[in-house]
């Protein structure tokens, strides 16, 4: 087997590197350790901005997500018992982000590739990577059959996650890995209910962080600031509808809507960059290189920008040989990386309760809060960041 550029992983950087690849001509071959349906029903990230559903819609994977996406102009940042809309419509006029969820966006891609007769290999085991620092790079794995399978190319990107095999298959020493690790997790749940709130709700309270979200007009998603180590054990239904009424119904006329609980999960929270973002004819992509806490909505849209870039760097390199773009591709990616990570940071400590605060650190957080929600420039920060900054030229 032979295809120019390797791809592991079929989430949304895998599946949608293909697909921009295929638009410019070049074959890939995607392998994928879990089965199509897992990855159609694994529920992930839900809040796309601006740039990543414009190059959804213009690679012609949109349509769906035009249809049924969730568009939203605004948040709120509920805190002090009262709420405060952070306008987008008015702080960064045209951008706005749009509430579909991540494993929408890999259902359309999927059908996307395979209508296009793209080569996605689900439930492959064993994948390895070999001679990546030579010109002719090869992957090795077992297909769903038990075959043992060979597939030389070109390229291979790295698209498989956190916890896959291509950061791990760079050797010792190549990369500077940078951590922050938050004394907290996530409780989330998805709700089979209505949204109790048009917009988003990011609240603040002594009790700990909660997060009123949605995935559609009938399915709510929300989150609990929990610790590290809790356990799902501890938190029947009861206990966790309780707790998001103390955190959120404290606003004057808000009623939380509750309903059948239909998934849970414990997401800790952590920021990590390893850098480069490349070695050899190896490039990383998505979460294989970076992680964010999820309080910015960062994860899924720093993949989509990852793989334009990539796209870019990639069409010389096949048309003419050009290296000079694959050379700086890490270097092309990293001042977004590191601003998702900055505006990340800064929404987490913003609006969770740390047991090493005081009375003037939880002082400084509300004043903090007020300047945000009271400042034209305050709040303008927020949006820019949290609807996505523009692409540059260079990688469009």
């Amino acid at each position: 087997m032979r295809t120019q550029v390797g791809i592991i992983g079929a989430g949304p950087a895998g599946l949608l590197l293909s697909h921009l690849l295929h638009l410019r001509g070049i074959e890939s071959v995607v392998l994928e350790r879990r089965s199509r349906e897992y990855v159609e029903r694994r529920v992930r990230a839900g809040v796309l901005e601006q740039g990543t559903v414009d190059t959804l819609a213009d690679a012609g994977v949109g349509e769906r997500l035009k249809r049924e996406g969730l568009v939203h102009r605004g948040i709120e940042l509920r805190y002090g018992g009262a709420g405060h809309r952070i306008a987008f419509e008015r702080l960064v006029p045209g951008r706005a982000i749009t509430v579909y969820g991540q494993q929408e966006v890999v259902k359309d891609l999927i059908a996307a590739r395979l209508a296009a007769g793209g080569d996605v290999r689900f439930e492959v085991d064993d994948v390895a990577v070999h001679d990546l620092a030579g010109d002719r790079p090869y992957l090795t794995f077992t297909d769903a059959g038990g075959t043992a399978r060979r597939l030389g190319c070109d390229v291979v990107a790295g698209c498989d996650g956190f916890h896959g095999v291509s950061r791990p298959s760079i050797p010792e020493g190549v990369l500077t890995e940078y951590h922050r690790d938050y004394p907290f997790a996530w409780l989330g749940i998805l709700a089979k209910v209505r949204p109790s709130s048009e917009e988003l709700i990011y609240a603040r309270t002594e009790r700990g962080f909660a997060l009123h979200s949605m995935r559609s007009p009938e399915i709510s998603r929300f989150y609990l600031q929990v610790a590290p180590d809790e356990q799902l054990s501890a938190w029947p239904d009861e206990r966790i509808w309780a707790e998001l009424r103390s955190r959120l119904e404290t606003v004057p006329g808000f009623a939380l809507t509750t309903g059948d609980i239909v998934e849970k999960g414990i997401t800790p929270m952590r920021g990590y960059v390893a850098e480069p973002m490349q070695y050899g004819r190896l490039f990383l992509a998505g979460d294989a290189a970076h992680i964010v806490p999820p309080t910015g909505a960062k994860g899924l849209n720093l993949a989509v920008a990852d793989v334009r870039v990539l796209t870019e760097a990639l069409v010389p390199f096949f048309a003419d040989g050009s290296t000079g773009a694959l050379d700086g591709y890490s270097e092309a990616c990293l001042p977004r990386v590191w601003r998702a990570q900055h505006f990340s940071w800064w929404m987490t400590t913003l609006l969770h309760t740390f047991d090493s605060d005081d009375a003037y650190a939880r002082r400084l957080q509300t004043s903090h809060l007020d300047y945000v929600t009271s400042s034209e420039a305050g709040g303008t920060t927020l949006a820019e960041n949290y609807v996505g900054l523009p692409y540059r030229e260079e990688t469009s």
